[in-house]
């Protein structure tokens, strides 16, 4: 089998105009970053769940990205976060949802799936357990950057005015993801996300719902999504695609593309990547950008963040 990654930190891009003064090159660094850690373990002939593992934690661990340390507030000026992790060949899966301490959410995410036997955890429980399986734990502060909390603020205020929403895909939300398939064929996704800015406390996206925001299975497709995560859940994007796959004998592209395009017209504004058992990834979206990249067979990183032509 020919291994490959794909990853996305978010359709929740700054516009064109505001990526001037290196900027864009900042983010397109750290996009490359994480794909040649993900692609260092497939070139290893490493196993995608550990590929997509490697990739999430990069863009977990920087700051410009809504994961993790960077992650958006709540209206009350917490921070709860969420992650899910997937491996396709048995359907293993775990989740965790509404927490704030871990360093790496996919790290915890992980550690649900392998060793709670459970799929899903939060509160309480899921930190405490956390901690007997030795995951590390950082402050708070770690997290916050003025960045966010500038846009909370800013939302707030405009809540309060009464004003129309006129932010950028950036200062309302974001996510960060991977899917790969390595040299054994197996597929994995795996996806870490603070959520969206001002959001209720209490509020779980798509990103630890499995068949919604996360998914892998080795007979179809793995995906991790983006995007407004309450129209991905309703409309279960990732299990949709599967299952025009499984039952309509569509292609990865077709699947996904359309599936994108339709949760456009629902209100689902956002994208997606997906691999399947062959091919390149498929990175769709219905938003103004999405910063994503790919590695292929050939070992070489391309990242993009709108319509441009990938780096």
């Amino acid at each position: 089998m020919e291994a490959s990654i794909a990853i996305h930190g978010g359709a929740g891009t700054l516009p064109v105009a505001a990526l001037g003064g290196g900027i864009a090159d900042e983010y397109h660094a750290g996009l490359r970053k994480a794909l040649l850690a993900g692609w260092g373990v497939l070139a290893k002939a490493g196993r995608a769940l550990d590929a997509v593992t490697a990739a999430v934690m990069v863009l977990e661990d920087d700051p410009l990205f809504n994961a993790a340390r960077g992650a958006v507030l709540t209206s009350g000026g917490m921070l709860e976060m969420d992650s899910g992790v997937m491996s396709g060949r048995e359907r293993d899966a775990g989740a965790v949802a509404g927490i704030c301490g871990p360093r790496n959410p996919i790290l915890a995410a992980r550690a649900v799936m392998e060793h709670s036997g459970a799929v899903l955890m939060t509160g309480k429980g899921a930190e405490d357990f956390l901690r007997s399986q030795g995951i590390a734990f950082e402050p708070a502060q770690y997290f916050m950057t003025q960045r966010r909390i500038d846009a909370l603020h800013l939302e707030l205020r405009r809540r309060a005015a009464g004003a129309a929403d006129e932010r950028s895909d950036a200062d309302r939300h974001g996510t960060v993801g991977a899917v790969a398939r390595d040299g054994f064929g197996d597929l994995a996704a795996g996806t870490s996300t603070g959520g969206m800015t001002a959001k209720p406390p209490g509020r779980i996206g798509d990103t630890p719902i499995f068949g919604a925001g996360t998914y892998a299975d080795n007979a179809t497709c793995a995906v991790s999504a983006t995007g407004t995560g309450e129209v991905f859940m309703r409309y279960t994007a990732a299990a949709e695609i599967a299952a025009r796959i499984r039952h309509g004998r569509q292609s990865l592209q077709q699947a996904a593309y359309d599936v994108v395009a339709e949760l456009a017209v629902r209100g689902g504004d956002g994208g997606l990547i997906a691999i399947g058992p062959s091919g390149l990834p498929v990175l769709p979206f219905n938003s103004t950008g999405m910063y994503r990249g790919y590695v292929g067979p050939d070992g070489v990183p391309h990242t993009a963040i709108h319509r441009e032509a990938y780096r």
